[in-house]
């Protein structure tokens, strides 16, 4: 039996951000997030080094963010956390501390596919975003994911198209390594690229078949490219920074629309939604904005918070699978590996 208020404790910890937010219903009441700064040193995250930090900042945000919330914990209604996608170690922290205070609160325990909640952060209400219709395209763009997903309703999904090899929130951060710059390098590869110009050089788009992605090949050709040319001039990078992530972001984001546009053209939706980290570029929320105007599309782009690895969109899942009653038992384990609709 639900009450008109249901409040939702969710846990998201399947990478390096420890994040707890409480929901009622389909509003957030808080958000909390912990990133954890340690990684920069290492220039990208360290499994081992994240599951300490998580079982350090797990109590802490969950505390804060009932605070925020200005709820106490009897009154959860049921607990929602990422069971995977994600690191073994990180989902494990997250999995085993919802398990336990369901189990102490005697409450449901509710599990989420870290992907799914990617897509579902759409439908948490907000007065800055709005939700697509049913059918909609979703393309889930993260450090370690690339996907075109056709989303039926809420837990019919079908994955199209995927990536044969790097995500693409992978291809912004190692080719920021290779021009020197800091981790996270993606929104850094965003920043100059927004000085530059994206036509300063071609990089060669991949040829793959249908709709899914390889990043690979465009790595290589960038280090072959940086390579080259600070041989005829040690000072090429830093002298030329702008262009060169321009040029860059440019060559990403068209195959990233070659594919979309491919999706649309033969599934007939227009429709289209994005989620996931790589959502908060600049440069993909203009040509998706774009779109609108020239392809007819509907475009829907999340909130910036609700984009990089949230508990929200985690709370929001499990908001939608309290209503139906699709809970998990204490047998319930994390998995590193687990596929959109499996």
């Amino acid at each position: 039996m639900t009450n008109s208020k249901n409040y939702i404790l969710a846990i998201e910890s399947s990478c390096d951000d420890t994040s707890a937010a409480i929901l009622c219903n389909t509003k957030v009441l808080s958000n909390v997030v912990a990133t954890q700064e340690i990684h920069r040193q290492y220039g990208g995250v360290v499994p081992e080094l994240a599951s300490r930090a998580h079982q350090q900042n797990i109590v802490p945000v969950v505390h804060q963010a009932l605070a925020k919330a200005n709820i106490d914990k009897k009154q959860l209604s049921a607990i929602a956390f990422t069971r995977g996608p994600g690191l073994m170690g990180s989902l494990l922290v997250g999995t085993s501390f919802a398990k336990s205070l369901a189990l102490g609160l005697n409450i449901p325990l509710i599990e989420v596919n870290h992907m799914e909640a990617h897509i579902l952060a759409h439908f948490i209400e907000d007065e800055k975003q709005t939700a697509p219709k049913f059918p909609f395209l979703a393309m889930t763009i993260s450090g370690g994911h690339t996907q075109i997903v056709k989303v039926t309703d809420h837990f019919t999904m079908e994955v199209l198209g995927e990536t044969l090899d790097d995500a693409v929130g992978e291809a912004f951060d190692k080719s920021a390594k290779l021009m020197g710059l800091p981790y996270p390098g993606g929104p850094l590869v965003d920043k100059y690229a927004q000085q530059g110009n994206p036509l300063a050089y071609d990089f060669p788009k991949p040829k793959v078949d249908g709709l899914n992605f390889s990043f690979s090949g465009l790595k290589t050709s960038i280090l072959y490219f940086l390579q080259r040319e600070t041989k005829n001039n040690p000072d090429f990078v830093s002298g030329n920074i702008n262009d060169i992530c321009a040029s860059v972001q440019y060559t990403i984001l068209e195959i990233l629309m070659d594919k979309l546009k491919l999706a649309v053209e033969e599934t007939g939706i227009t429709q289209v939604a994005i989620g996931g980290g790589v959502a908060a570029n600049s440069g993909i929320r203009n040509r998706l904005k774009e779109a609108e105007e020239t392809l007819g599309w509907t475009t829907f782009i999340p909130k910036f918070e609700y984009c990089t690895d949230n508990a929200a969109m985690i709370g929001i899942v499990g908001y939608l699978k309290f209503m139906k009653g699709d809970f998990s038992d204490q047998s319930i384990a994390a998995k590193a590996r687990y596929a959109i609709g499996s």
